[in-house]
């Protein structure tokens, strides 16, 4: 009946079982089971959960410490997450949903829309592109001299 609702994850599944009464050894073997079938897959689990929580401008440092919160490990993450969408687009369309498409003018501006990707998970990297800030397009005074 719980999967009839939604994907779990293993260790998710594992839990409900658990507070429900079921044994450890009957939980593996049900687990078990399910995987077999493959009516419990990590890996589409895995997937599913980055696709629906980038489509709600959630970053890939928000998705690794939810995805650890539900007991994967370091590897299957990071696969994960680089299969996701390009971060610094998600990180521009996320803002400009929030702030609208003109760039911020002062720095109480920048720092306030910095603090707000920052919490939806985004990199340092990530917030510094999607603020237009990029040291690539940027001109370089050292440049102008030469």
């Amino acid at each position: 009946m719980l999967l009839g609702r939604r994907d779990y994850a293993s260790s998710e599944l594992a839990d409900k079982l658990s507070a429900k009464g079921y044994t450890p050894t009957a939980i593996d073997q049900a687990l078990g089971a399910l995987r077999a079938e493959r009516l419990l897959d990590d890996g589409r689990y895995l997937e599913n959960f980055v696709r629906s929580h980038t489509a709600r401008g959630q970053g890939p440092a928000r998705l690794r410490q939810e995805l650890r919160q539900l007991g994967f490990g370091g590897e299957a993450i990071e696969a994960a997450i680089e299969s996701g969408p390009d971060y610094v687009a998600l990180c521009r369309e996320v803002r400009a949903r929030k702030f609208g498409q003109k760039a911020p003018a002062t720095w109480a501006e920048k720092g306030k829309q910095a603090r707000f990707l920052q919490y939806r998970g985004f990199s340092s990297d990530h917030i510094r592109l999607a603020l237009g800030q990029d040291p690539e397009t940027l001109d370089n005074p050292a440049d102008e001299h030469s």
